[in-house]
């Protein structure tokens, strides 16, 4: 990691950035008002990962993506105090804990994103004892995707897909909390070693000397070889998915959080530096980074991750670091821009975030609500008004 480089390329963030508090409570009030709209729609079934022409049509708890409206909830309740939220809480968590007795369609590593925001957030807001055990229990089903010999942890697929064998993807480094939470409430270091040995792995793979970074990457499972990176969802094998760094950025600062290694912090930082050299001008990145101007899609849910995890990078450097302010700044600055120009105040829509892309080369999701984006804008503004303590 120590050969990565990539400076800040320009002073667009250098200047303060200021949010005004009247201003935040209304954006955080347009946000609880759509949440409160859908508690009746979503309170047994959950929003797809991506709108059709602006609306959320209710599914089954059975995709990747199902844990982010209870997320919100938690944010809501969170923020308000108020117990309607808790009503629906209940329900959605039934529903967790009911896929995971039922393994149902958990042949993923986003067993991390689907209970740490459903069960490790039920612990951490409501102090729920199951909502623990049940954390404990999903840890232990995201441990059977490890590979001892690669020390990764597979991200799709059963282990014996030969078209999965040994891919890790930078997304893995958000379900990684689930494993330190694990080893943290058990005392079992045996979470805590797979958890460091995958993030080491990813920093060491799937970041690339320019400080870009892979979607994918694939390890010899047998003996433990590097292989090849390969996207999924970005441009081209060697282009930098935005949504992927945004990951990248949020994931390492996390890593570094749990465990105190500084390098995974640098990391992070440099990975950040890469994206906010990339932007245009509103700040909201295009869908993938080798885009800076054009007609192309831009992500919203991309700049909403990537405004969580500068927030996070930033409150964890020292106050003498040159970039610490120009991070936060840079989030301030994103946060208004998605306020003003990409939510869906103006339009006929049960989401919240306009212009949003899931996978542009499958063409699903493109220019539309995603959920994951909902979720992280919310969690940008309520971390810049409260003493927030993370789910991940």
């Amino acid at each position: 990691m120590s050969t990565i480089h990539e400076e800040m390329k320009h002073d667009k963030f250098k200047a303060k950035a200021v949010l005004d508090s009247k201003w935040l409570e209304e954006e955080i009030q347009y946000v609880l008002q759509k949440i409160d709209e859908n508690l009746d729609l979503f309170t047994e079934k959950v929003p797809p990962a991506a709108s059709t022409n602006l609306m959320y049509i209710p599914e089954d708890n059975n995709d990747w993506t199902a844990s982010f409206w209870i997320g919100m909830l938690y944010l809501a309740y969170e923020y308000t105090g108020n117990d309607k939220y808790l009503d629906v809480i209940k329900t959605q968590l039934e529903s967790f804990s009911e896929r995971l007795t039922k393994n149902i369609q958990l042949e993923t590593h986003d067993i991390g994103f689907l209970y740490s925001l459903s069960c490790v957030a039920g612990y951490q807001v409501l102090k729920d004892e199951t909502a623990k055990e049940i954390a404990i229990k999903a840890a232990d089903k995201l441990i059977t995707r490890y590979h001892q010999k690669a020390k990764i942890i597979q991200a799709w697929g059963d282990l014996s897909d030969p078209e999965q064998l040994g891919r890790m993807i930078i997304d893995c480094n958000m379900n990684l909390p689930l494993l330190y939470f694990a080893s943290r409430e058990t005392g079992n270091q045996k979470y805590y070693n797979i958890a460091v040995n995958h993030a080491k792995q990813a920093a060491k793979y799937i970041v690339r000397e320019d400080a870009s970074t892979y979607h994918t990457f694939y390890m010899d499972t047998e003996n433990g070889e590097p292989l090849y990176g390969k996207t999924a969802q970005g441009y081209t094998d060697q282009s930098c998915w935005a949504r992927g760094q945004a990951w990248g950025v949020y994931g390492f600062a996390l890593s570094y959080v749990h465990t105190g290694d500084r390098e995974f912090l640098d990391i992070a930082e440099k990975l950040a530096n890469y994206f906010l050299n990339r932007l245009p001008d509103d700040n909201i990145c295009y869908w993938d980074l080798v885009f800076t101007e054009g007609k192309e899609e831009r992500d919203s849910s991309a700049a909403a991750i990537m405004a969580c995890g500068l927030l996070e990078l930033s409150k964890n450097l020292p106050v003498s670091h040159q970039y610490k302010e120009v991070y936060e700044n840079a989030a301030i600055k994103m946060i208004k821009s998605l306020a003003e120009s990409y939510t869906t105040k103006k339009v006929h829509s049960n989401g919240i975030l306009l212009h949003a892309v899931y996978s542009k080369p499958d063409n699903n999701g493109v220019d539309d609500c995603c959920i994951w984006g909902d979720y992280y804008y919310l969690e940008a503004l309520i971390r810049t008004v409260m003493s927030w303590k993370m789910y991940w």
